[in-house]
């Protein structure tokens, strides 16, 4: 992986199967909870630590979404997106960013059309096929297992190299 992570100001993740197993556990009353992995938060926060953005960007609702980005204080969550790809144009000229200073980090075929707008592109190892085939980084970690700390951990070293 030869890409210049350097100018990453903002990382853009998706959830279900990103930040989380790709799981959704719905009790007996209906409620809604995912497991969500320690040291990919970990990762997320001393990424913030080093002055990156991030963004959460999904096409599902989820209270424990939101309750999780509290956590990790990601300035950025947007819920319920159905076009991501028009979303995130209009997020990022509202900005001010150029799209290579983004990474974006999913893993299946409703998160291609913005991974083909932004300057990295990663992906757990459990991601569909084609995500991995069109990813600068496919993870050895699968979603909600570590992937989204390995590429934190990447974008921030390569940025603190510089």
């Amino acid at each position: 992986m030869n890409k210049d992570l350097s100018n990453i100001k903002l990382v853009i993740l998706d959830v279900d199967g990103t930040l989380t197993d790709g799981g959704v556990y719905i009790d007996s009353n209906g409620v809604e909870s995912k497991k969500f992995n320690i040291k990919d938060g970990a990762g997320i926060v001393l990424a913030e630590q080093a002055g990156i953005e991030f963004m959460i960007l999904t096409g599902r609702k989820s209270y424990c979404v939101e309750h999780r980005a509290n956590e990790l204080k990601i300035k950025y969550v947007f819920q319920g997106i159905a076009d991501k790809l028009s979303y995130l144009q209009q997020f990022l000229s509202q900005q001010g960013l150029s799209p290579c200073d983004v990474a974006y980090i999913g893993d299946d075929v409703n998160d291609l059309e913005c991974m083909h707008i932004v300057g990295f592109t990663a992906c757990p190892a459990d991601a569909v096929e084609e995500v991995r085939q069109q990813c600068d980084f496919v993870s050895c970690y699968n979603g909600g297992q570590g992937a989204v700390r390995e590429v934190c951990d990447m974008i921030r070293k390569r940025k603190s190299s510089t």
